[in-house]
């Protein structure tokens, strides 16, 4: 594979979090039964108009803006032409030559350590669209179904320039987009709902080549783990094609995750194939420069611009920064819980450590945690009063975090406020010293794991309750005497 270059560009299809769609009052909430939110103008019912909706063009331009695009004064939709059982109205309203945002970059950061390195992915365009409706596939009986309710859900397409070299820089591109989409609050980026989801265009060509390979698409993507692993496979098999004298076509395909292999759909139209032609009943999209303004105006602070905040205001480390500020809702816990115990350093490892360890294991998101920013921030105020014991505070934090249930209860609960009496530790180091004379003859002869092993001794004792900067004072006092 050393001797292949690989050429991707992602076109991401993201749902805009409006309430109603893009040409009609019908809600865009996920997850109703079939054919209920959908209506006549939707559906493509004969004599039926569209009407824009004036926040999809909003939404739009917010991302443009974010991606350091151009944003179109003049621009139009246009009718993309093809037969399939989702789309009734046997086209669907997009843009094609004149699109709302154009020319624009994002900077990502792949890898970690020594292999870490600054990119810039340069973005064609976004453009305003209406997604299809679905298919339901039905395993039992063979038939299809056809569910409406997502046909006219406003969307917009954002393509990058095929600037892309691997299924890493993918990802980071992926997540550094969802990352200001979320920032945006223009969609929820629910990939596991389908609002977030990528098709992967992807060529190979020979190291030193200067003319692209013939690319193939892999459609719907809807995890970082299918983007990834879907990139890996077909640049396999695209090299291998080549080494064994076979020929690249120009095609859709599929790729299931769960077998780890790719499929071909269908060969892969062109553009002239969707017969693309200006929408007759709609107005073009004429935006002042006032209203940009505006827009430019609201937007909010992004996470680059957090990253660099929380550096210099929390003296947080870079890769600190960049985990906490990578998500919206991540970074308003951090914040949450910082404005109350104001000790970001600690809110920041207990975020970056145990809850999103425990996160991944459970498969959740932060918004989905039973922790509270109150109480993880009044667990780290019990452990700087000295109230609990740091390895205490791990057993706390993981009921809180299966219960929801405030420290202080659980603590109260389970009687571990630490032992801080100085009296009550000095007869356990005395006991524990003397009923260990071994390791107080290896301590002596300069061997430093006799003390970490009397100092578990003690802890053992008291369930590590103990105060242990106190059983260390203390045990070192009496072996040197």
């Amino acid at each position: 594979m050393k001797d292949y270059e690989v050429i991707i560009g992602l076109e991401v299809h993201a749902e805009l979090s409006t309430n109603t769609k893009i040409y009609c009052n019908c809600t865009t909430e996920f997850g109703a039964d079939p054919n209920t939110h959908c209506c006549p103008i939707c559906t493509g019912m004969p004599g039926t108009l569209p009407v824009l909706n004036e926040k999809v063009v909003e939404y739009a331009v917010k991302a443009g803006l974010a991606t350091n695009c151009e944003i179109s004064r003049f621009s139009k939709q246009d009718r993309k032409n093809y037969f399939y059982p989702d789309l009734p109205k046997a086209y669907q309203i997009s843009q094609y030559d004149l699109p709302l945002c154009e020319h624009g970059k994002l900077e990502i950061t792949v890898g970690e350590g020594e292999n870490k390195y600054k990119k810039e992915i340069g973005i064609t365009r976004i453009h305003i669209e209406e997604d299809a409706g679905k298919l339901i596939h039905d395993a039992y009986t063979g038939d299809t179904l056809v569910d409406m309710n997502r046909c006219a859900v406003p969307l917009i397409e954002i393509v990058s320039e095929p600037d892309i070299r691997s299924a890493d820089e993918a990802i980071a591109y992926m997540q550094t987009l969802k990352s200001i989409l979320e920032y945006l609050e223009v969609c929820d980026c629910k990939m596991q709902e389908g609002s977030l989801r990528c098709d992967v265009n992807l060529s190979v060509r020979p190291v030193g080549q200067k003319e692209f390979g013939t690319r193939t698409e892999t459609k719907n993507l809807n995890s970082f783990r299918a983007i990834h692993n879907s990139i890996e496979f077909e640049t396999k098999r695209q090299i291998e094609e080549l080494e064994n004298g076979g020929t690249i076509y120009q095609e859709t395909r599929r790729f299931d995750d769960a077998k780890g292999i790719g499929y071909s759909m269908r060969t892969k139209e062109d553009a002239h194939d969707y017969r693309y032609f200006p929408e007759p009943d709609l107005a073009p999209i004429v935006l002042s420069d006032n209203y940009i303004n505006e827009i430019k105006n609201s937007l909010p602070e992004m996470p680059h611009i957090k990253k660099d905040r929380y550096i210099a205001e929390y003296s947080l480390p870079e890769y600190d920064a960049e985990q906490l500020t990578a998500s919206k809702y991540v970074a308003k816990f951090f914040e949450d819980t910082n404005a109350i115990c104001h000790n970001p350093k600690s809110v920041s490892n207990w975020i970056m450590s145990d809850l999103f360890r425990m996160m991944n294991e459970k498969e959740i998101e932060i918004t989905e945690c039973k922790i509270s920013s109150q109480d993880l921030a009044k667990l780290i105020e019990l452990i700087d009063k000295g109230t609990i014991s740091s390895k205490i505070a791990k057993q706390v934090f993981e009921e809180m975090f299966e219960t929801g249930k405030n420290p202080e209860v659980i603590v109260k609960e389970k009687g571990l406020v630490q032992i801080s009496d100085e009296n009550a530790i000095k007869e356990m180091v005395e006991r524990v010293v003397e009923n260990n004379p071994q390791s107080v003859v290896d301590f002596k002869a300069g061997k430093d794991r006799a003390l970490g092993f009397l100092v578990g001794q003690i802890m053992k004792e008291t369930k590590g309750k103990a105060n242990p900067q106190i059983v260390n004072k203390l045990l070192i006092e009496i072996l040197n005497k």
